[in-house]
């Protein structure tokens, strides 16, 4: 044990006290003993408890009335019953004055102990859980980092309800989205908030390390393997582990994190002993796992098992309300960084932010009113956006153009922003030619009415009336 618990053993009997004193002493608990209820219950009092093993059949103040008046005082304290006698009426009485566990005496040795070990580690979480609870209005909420838009609220309530279980999480996003921030809300809202938060970037980890870096290894498993080494799985005991970009994990890799998922055991390279798994995993994509699955990219069963409870995470342009929120967030934070007090974005800045479709997502947005502050002296003008200034790898007329930015890393995203540019630029054009007439452009399309109206959304080409659209807000 990596601390001591404190354990109050109640009998009448010298032989039972004396006894179980013995063999806790030698688990590595701290022990006292009390011989009936009432000093049991000045014990209570004075000490600060763990657990308590407590006789039922005592002179005096017998074991239930102990019971109560120590429930009383402290009601998360775990008490352990013990009796000769097993009637049932006695246990139904003892279970419902909160008695965590009952044994019959004579008990085995092996019984007693995993009953007080289960005690005290139950005991350990629940003053865990008000640790975080109490830390509750400390810590920033998602909303204050990410927004008020629906989607970041439905997003918090995702992540209250899954925090306290030990489910695996999938969090599933674009890059730059914030999903790094959901886990790190995730890991401080659980039990498991005082432990570390391990994380791991699955996409800058070399094929032939993965194993190493998440398992460990041990002295001399492979050339270079100069001493033992702890990996991403040990670190993380008593906390969370983040395997982030988990759709970069090599096939191999694959098989050996699902029979460490569904073992809970780990075992480092070089050795065939396994070492329990003591934390919780999280687990993100940027890109749908089960397409890749069905595409032979990433196994089946791992999806299965990975996505016990999912949590989509929005691209940017699809919570547009949160831009101007994040924008003041991070002009504020770039301004107490750099001794600057740039006051505010000028009207054109705002609008230029707010039409831009933010490939890079959340963190494209951070680095461009970085730079903007940087440059400023006392607005955001729309030219330190920069916005307009980068080279288009494609250009529609009335499309915004694509570009290379900082944040845009991922091949995939630039192929769908480049068909989304495309498809816009498509509606555009039908609309232009029927006059803005929406049925008439799904049908230059050949979609049907629903999906363009959709689209018109998507793309924002619609007036603010609803009516259908309007050239001078595309």
């Amino acid at each position: 044990m990596n601390s001591r618990a404190r354990l109050l053993i109640v009998d009448d009997e010298t032989a039972i006290r004396g006894l179980l004193s013995r063999l806790f002493s030698r688990e590595g608990y701290d022990t006292m003993a009390a011989v009936d209820g009432e000093e049991a219950l000045a014990l209570v009092k004075r000490e600060s408890l763990d657990v308590v093993l407590l006789d039922i059949q005592m002179p005096g103040l017998n074991g239930i009335a102990a019971l109560r008046y120590i429930k009383k005082l402290d009601r998360d304290l775990p008490v352990i019953m013990l009796t000769s006698d097993g009637h049932v009426p006695q246990v139904v009485a003892a279970m419902q004055a909160g008695a965590y566990d009952y044994l019959v005496k004579p008990f085995e040795h092996p019984d007693v102990i995993r009953s007080v070990r289960d005690a005290v580690a139950k005991r350990g979480l629940r003053q865990i859980s008000r640790d975080v609870a109490g830390r509750t209005e400390e810590a920033p909420s998602l909303r204050e980092q990410m927004g008020s838009s629906e989607a970041v609220v439905k997003i918090g309530a995702d992540v209250t309800r899954v925090a306290p279980s030990d489910f695996t999480v999938l969090l599933v996003g674009e890059t730059g989205t914030g999903k790094d921030l959901v886990a790190r809300a995730i890991h401080q809202a659980s039990v498991r908030a005082c432990g570390p938060f391990v994380g791991v970037d699955c996409g800058a980890i070399p094929e032939t390390l993965f194993e190493s870096e998440l398992f460990g290894h041990e002295k001399g498993a492979f050339t270079g393997a100069d001493r033992r080494r702890q990996g991403k799985f040990e670190a993380a005991a008593g906390g969370t582990l983040f395997l982030d970009e988990i759709g970069n994990m090599p096939l191999i890799s694959q098989a050996k994190l699902l029979r460490a998922l569904q073992e809970r055991s780990v075992c480092r390279v070089g050795t065939t002993t396994p070492v329990k798994m003591e934390c919780r995993v999280l687990v993100a994509a940027n890109e749908n796992l089960e397409i890749a699955a069905a595409r032979g990219t990433f196994r089946k069963d791992l999806f299965f098992r990975l996505s016990e409870f999912v949590i989509p995470i929005p691209p940017l342009r699809e919570r547009r309300q949160d831009i101007l929120f994040l924008a003041k967030r991070f002009l504020n934070l770039t301004n107490q960084e750099l001794g600057k007090s740039v006051q505010g974005l000028s009207e054109r800045a705002v609008e230029r932010l707010l039409e831009f479709d933010w490939p890079g997502n959340v963190r494209q947005l951070r680095s461009t009113i970085r730079r903007a502050v940087l440059l400023a002296d006392l607005a955001i003008e729309e030219e330190h956006l920069g916005l307009r200034a980068q080279d288009p790898l494609f250009s529609f007329a009335g499309a915004e153009p694509l570009s290379l930015c900082e944040g845009a890393v991922s091949l995939k995203q630039q192929v769908h922003r480049a068909a989304s540019t495309v498809e816009r630029a498509a509606i555009l054009l039908a609309l232009r030619e029927a006059g803005g007439n929406k049925a008439q452009a799904a049908r230059l399309l050949q979609i049907d009415y629903k999906t363009i109206h959709s689209k018109l959304k998507v793309y924002r080409l619609v007036t603010s009336s609803g009516r259908g659209y309007d050239e001078e807000e595309s």
